[in-house]
């Protein structure tokens, strides 16, 4: 997917865009611009960007004048007054009113929109190029300058949400272009001579920038995780950021945003309030899956990319719920070709460390299976698609899931569906399963791991997964000898009660009948 992310990239158009042309740089004083500076961004001004950007000299002086610009600003205060309080595009009237009461703020969105528009026509032309612009000297090192986009980003949540996510989109755009898997694919694509890029000097600005997405998508708001998409998508074109990314802990965290919003996609799909409170958009959904599909392309090459992905289950859980509640073809898609390769994926080029757990595609699947994939790819097999990609995806899947499931038992399906946390009612759930296995709770180490998860799973937020493991419990108590002095020792009673009292009626009835079973000696009797 190398080229593909830089491909839906764009940045928003600034809500004072309007204003850009009635910037008048003689007064700015405290933006201490030389009388050269200052007729060069006139020049760039009557003439298109083409022109300016010709010559390489010209485009490295523009693109560094922008980037003082944008130092300036921020040291004179930019980035708190009363355009980064707008969120909307503004009418002109608005825009030049922006203008007189916070010219700093207007300058600084001035200053980032030419900096993408710089960077993105360097990208598509044939001579003048990002790297020589933004990479100098011999050894073709990063221009000091390009902190000032950095000190945008560490405003924090008080800065200004366009300024933060442009700055962050140029950063990324800038610094993929030093990695070396992109300056092997500009080479193999004939793109005259490569010049000498320091893929060392864009390392520690990657690693500030990455450091930035990943607190943004631990955020919980929607809006906040929006700023950081655009260079979130544009840093997952280089196999080099896709790894930082994965080192700083990424994929658990985009993992956990996905299950979010897909979670609120789903009540806002069942919710009689027409205006769910926090939606997050489908197209939202579809870039956070967008950028955990290209994560996937690593599992091969890194042991530990596998084993982030196999954490807690939860990048598979969060995909498929995805498939399950499938909000547009576009993110089931993506969705399904992820969930296809993390199944596909092998141990051999990285075993990983001796002693560790060997993560393949196989764990992937049981995960799958444990967390119901199976009845989202039934139903899938049923629906029409117009992309003959997914298609064979889901045929693919299927096939796998099959196979998979008819090597487990079903104590093996039961034990890797508690272990994953996401319970469904199911034939593993029922009086006869229990008949049967009930033994098999001790584990193989006689310390009744199960039964201790079960009991950690009647505090979810989960309903459905409260319920069950209200019935898992209480079958167990029946079913083992002696299985109410365990489950009581173990701290079931003490959980289960307050359950009785729950909104849910569901819970209700499944926590008395729980606490029944375990007080009660004749279970079968009171029934």
């Amino acid at each position: 997917p190398t080229n593909m992310a830089t491909r839906g990239i764009n940045l928003s158009p600034s809500p004072v865009a309007l204003a850009f042309s009635q910037i008048q740089w003689d007064p700015l004083g405290s933006l201490r611009l030389t009388a050269q500076e200052t007729a060069l961004l006139r020049m760039a001004e009557s003439n298109p960007i083409e022109y300016t950007l010709a010559d390489s000299r010209d485009a490295s002086m523009y693109a560094r004048v922008l980037l003082k610009l944008l130092a300036e600003a921020a040291a004179a205060g930019a980035g708190m007054g009363q355009v980064s309080k707008i969120t909307e595009e503004c009418e002109e009237q608005k825009a030049l009113d922006a203008l007189d009461a916070d010219p700093l703020g207007v300058v600084t969105h001035y200053a980032i929109t030419k900096l993408y528009n710089i960077i993105t026509t360097l990208m598509e032309g044939n001579g003048v190029t990002v790297n020589s612009v933004f990479y100098v000297g011999k050894e073709g090192v990063l221009v000091d300058q390009w902190k000032a986009l950095l000190r945008i980003l560490n405003k924090g949540g008080k800065g200004d949400a366009f300024a933060q996510s442009g700055a962050a989109l140029c950063l990324a755009l800038v610094l993929t272009t030093a990695c070396p898997s992109q300056r092997t694919a500009q080479s193999k694509s004939g793109s005259g001579k490569v010049r000498p890029t320091s893929y060392a000097s864009a390392v520690e600005p990657m690693e500030a920038l990455t450091a930035w997405i990943v607190s943004q998508l631990k955020s919980s708001s929607g809006s906040t995780i929006g700023l950081a998409i655009p260079a979130m998508t544009a840093l997952m074109g280089a196999t080099e950021a896709r790894h930082l990314f994965a080192a700083s802990g990424g994929i658990k965290y985009l993992s956990r945003q996905l299950r979010s919003g897909g979670k609120k996609q789903a009540s806002s799909k069942t919710s009689s309030d027409k205006k769910p409170k926090t939606p997050a958009s489908v197209q939202q959904l579809y870039e956070l899956t967008f950028c955990l599909w290209t994560m996937t392309y690593e599992l091969e090459g890194s042991a530990n990319i596998r084993a982030d992905f196999a954490k807690d289950g939860l990048a598979v859980a969060a995909l498929t719920e995805l498939v399950s509640i499938a909000p547009r073809e576009k993110v089931v898609r993506v969705a399904i070709a992820a969930l296809r390769n993390l199944a596909t994926c092998t141990s051999e080029v990285d075993p990983g460390p001796a002693g560790t757990q060997n993560v393949n595609g196989a764990v992937f699947l049981n995960d799958m299976i444990a967390c119901g994939l199976m009845k989202a790819i039934d139903y899938l097999k049923e629906r029409q698609f117009t992309d003959p990609d997914v298609v064979d995806d889901v045929n693919t899947l299927h096939k796998l899931l099959v196979n998979n499931y008819k090597e487990l038992t079903r104590w093996e399906v039961y034990q890797n569906e508690i272990e994953s946390g996401h319970l469904q009612w199911g034939s593993v759930h029922t009086e006869a399963f229990f008949k049967e296995n009930a033994r098999m709770m001790e584990g193989s180490d006689g310390d009744f791991k199960l039964v201790k998860v079960l009991i950690a799973l009647l505090s979810s937020k989960d309903e459905d997964v409260s319920a069950i493991a209200c019935y898992d419990i209480g079958e167990f108590v029946r079913h083992y000898p002696n299985g109410r002095a365990i489950a009581k020792r173990l701290g079931a009673k003490e959980l289960v009660m307050p359950l009785i009292e729950h909104d849910n009626p569901e819970v209700q009835r499944h926590a008395l009948q729980c606490v029944s079973k375990i007080m009660v000696q004749n279970w079968e009797y009171v029934k």
